[in-house]
């Protein structure tokens, strides 16, 4: 059993690796073949930080697989053995807070690395070094504190009942949907700064546009996040009574007034819809579905690691094939999501006028190094949101895509 999940995994890491390369190498390929919504040298430097970020992401990749086979070829039955004789919250909060504490320091290197050295050589990066400190050392400390409540939670609930399996889901998908509420709340409370937006033209117009639709927020607020990063974004977070609209200073700066209106109608569209809820109710499925999995796994996999089926060996298992679940089921998420966001772009359009939205969308690009096109091998498994190709040309837009001889229209319908 054991052999056949790291059989698995490993499978797991080829078919990630294999999508990286062909991604690189689609890249490298239709860099050269004219550009797409940019200047010849914005396409090629978006290029090139693309391929950065995908080399990046194949290294990370490979070293969460070396952490897998070191956890499955020992060292959860050396957690296990070592915890022996302490409480059963004992050993679950130390066995799991060790893993993700021990998985974060080893991959804190690829976050210094994605900041300090990719997002600063494309001219992202604003953070210093003591700002990263910072934010590592108050994520670290929210995964103790928070982490360490949650886990103690399911540890009790799998020693209390048969149906464990049931009631821990039940208890985490509570969880998932109070961070969905409450996340613009905490991030403002650790991280960002944010503050109303003053009165003037882009208030009155967004109050406009909220009006018009019926949406209620708490408020509409600007975040600092320029102090750390220069891309571009906003975002409607929370549920109920608790939504903001949360605009990033550096989309103020960068888009007019009507398009950032039109960029917040597709923002809205999606509220319409119930994506939010969809997506949620998609996660929540993924859950059920790995919470059932884990609560009738075979003897013989504890019997092969030399431990028992204990909370803390369960909650360890959980966490370390996570990847591999969310992997099978991003694909289907990632057409879900694709179909959604074609229908914010017409609600967004139709709110805040086709061409602002056009207009904001190739901004977006721009400001980002968001590289237009993608493998379509690539785009099925990991993209959430179609090409931007696309997302214009259905918009009305005219975007000339070149193609040449054996180079096939890397925008195919979905």
């Amino acid at each position: 059993m054991v052999a056949l999940l790291i059989g698995v995994y490993t499978l797991y890491l080829l078919i990630r690796l294999y999508a990286s390369v062909m991604q690189i190498g689609f890249i490298n390929r239709v860099k050269t073949q004219g550009a797409v919504l940019m200047s010849d040298s914005a396409y090629r430097d978006a290029a090139s930080y693309a391929v950065a970020k995908e080399k990046l992401s194949m290294l990370e990749v490979c070293v969460e697989y070396g952490l897998f086979l070191v956890w499955m070829m020992g060292l959860v039955y050396w957690v296990d053995q070592t915890l022996m004789g302490y409480s059963m919250m004992t050993q679950s909060i130390v066995a799991v807070l060790g893993l993700l504490l021990f998985h974060s320091v080893v991959m804190l290197p690829f976050g210094w690395i994605a900041k300090f050295k990719i997002d600063a050589q494309y001219g992202f990066n604003r953070s210093s070094l003591g700002q990263f400190i910072k934010d590592t050392l108050i994520s670290t400390l929210l995964m103790i504190v928070v982490g360490g409540l949650i886990i103690a939670g399911v540890s009790w609930i799998i020693t209390s009942s048969t149906l464990w399996w049931l009631w821990s889901f039940s208890f985490i998908f509570a969880i998932v949907v109070g961070l969905n509420m409450f996340f613009p709340t905490i991030r403002a409370l650790f991280f960002d700064t944010v503050t109303p937006l003053e009165q003037g033209e882009l208030r009155e117009k967004i109050e406009e546009l909220m009006t018009k639709t019926g949406f209620v927020s708490s408020g509409i607020f600007v975040s600092d996040a320029s102090k750390r990063d220069a891309r571009l974004n906003a975002y409607f977070g929370g549920l109920g009574k608790t939504k903001r609209v949360i605009l990033f200073d550096t989309l103020i700066a960068k888009l007019s007034p009507q398009e950032l209106v039109a960029v917040l109608g597709h923002e809205l569209g999606h509220f319409a819809h119930g994506d939010l809820y969809k997506n949620i109710a998609m996660v929540g499925g993924m859950l059920l579905g790995m919470f059932a999995f884990f609560g009738n796994l075979p003897q013989g996999l504890f019997l092969e690691l030399g431990v028992a089926p204990s909370p803390h060996v369960l909650m360890m298992l959980f966490i370390l094939t996570l990847p591999l679940v969310s992997f099978v089921v991003m694909p289907l998420m990632g057409m879900m999501s694709r179909h959604n966001e074609y229908e914010a772009d017409k609600t967004g359009a139709s709110l805040g006028g086709a061409e602002h939205l056009v207009n904001a969308l190739k901004k977006l690009v721009s400001e980002n190094k968001s590289f237009p096109l993608s493998h379509p091998l690539y785009r099925f498994l990991y993209t959430t949101h179609p090409p931007v190709v696309e997302r214009l040309q259905a918009l009305g837009a005219v975007i000339a895509v070149q193609t040449t001889t054996g180079y096939e229209d890397p925008c195919p319908n979905d």
